[in-house]
């Protein structure tokens, strides 16, 4: 890659600062960055996606669940990944799209966080967050307008507060503010549904968690890129919820017991649609 094409992704702090570390990978070794690949000549492979992520705030915090499925056209590529990921202490993300560059976007990001704490000695603002994350999204336009897009969703809570805060994105980087709840992928549609139906102000950690699954086990009933609870290989959807003592992930024992509640009920009652 020439010096031009170096110069082509968009930085996120001015000239000569080191707080970022997009900027200086960049400037030194861009071939490293996800979006730093060369694509070959043609119709590009299948690639194997990601979806489905559902997001929403609680009384204290937010929280974000992702399903496990990935596909490769109409085939299940992989019954176990993992689309939600901490962020930092304060932060998650969730991706949808072409999972390879989603996951390196992921690490990018972190690595990103950890290098301005690093340098900065304090915590990058959620704002602050949310817009590294988006120049990050548009550093991979190129790849995206050949089929490989990524789409995040990011949340978290200001470090000492207690409200949570959703961003979602499109292709070009666009950052957007989401109020109450969120969600990105094939299944999102159905999942956004869901919450919009069972989203309530004022609801506490455990009913936020028991929403987010039914809104994953809605989407997987219409979507068939999106993957239900697996109930013979007890795989269940990734679920964090972040609060003011950080990003915690939501343990199995706990998301067996509300996909049970949940699969029963709508058992019992039978509906056909």
């Amino acid at each position: 890659m020439d010096a031009e094409q170096r110069g082509a992704w968009p930085s996120i702090t001015v000239s000569g600062a080191s707080s970022s570390f997009l900027d200086y990978v960049s400037a030194s070794n861009p071939g490293l960055l996800p979006f730093g690949r060369t694509l070959p000549a043609g119709t590009l492979p299948p690639t194997p996606h990601g979806t489905t992520i559902a997001a929403l705030t609680f009384d204290g915090g937010v929280l974000m669940a992702g399903d496990r499925r990935a596909t490769m056209g109409s085939m299940i590529a992989n019954r176990h990944i993992e689309k939600v990921f901490p962020a930092d202490r304060f932060s998650v993300l969730g991706i949808a799209g072409t999972a390879g560059i989603a996951i390196d976007i992921v690490r990018l990001f972190q690595v990103e966080l950890e290098h301005y704490e690093k340098i900065e000695g304090t915590l990058l603002s959620l704002e602050g967050k949310a817009n590294r994350l988006g120049a990050m999204i548009r550093a991979n336009l190129p790849m995206a307008l050949q089929g490989l897009s990524v789409v995040p969703v990011f949340a978290g809570v200001e470090a000492g507060a207690s409200v949570g805060r959703l961003f979602s994105y499109d292709v070009t980087g666009g950052r957007y503010e989401e109020l109450e709840h969120h969600s990105v992928g094939s299944g999102s549609v159905f999942a956004r549904g869901a919450l919009k139906k069972l989203w309530r102000p004022g609801m506490d950690k455990d009913a936020a968690v028991a929403v987010a699954v039914e809104a994953l086990i809605d989407a997987a009933d219409d979507d068939c890129a999106t993957g239900g609870p697996d109930l013979i290989r007890k795989l269940w959807p990734v679920v964090y919820v972040v609060t003011d003592d950080g990003a915690q992930r939501v343990s199995s024992d706990i998301l067996a017991a509300v996909v049970g509640t949940v699969v029963d009920r709508q058992t019992t009652e039978r509906r056909e649609a």
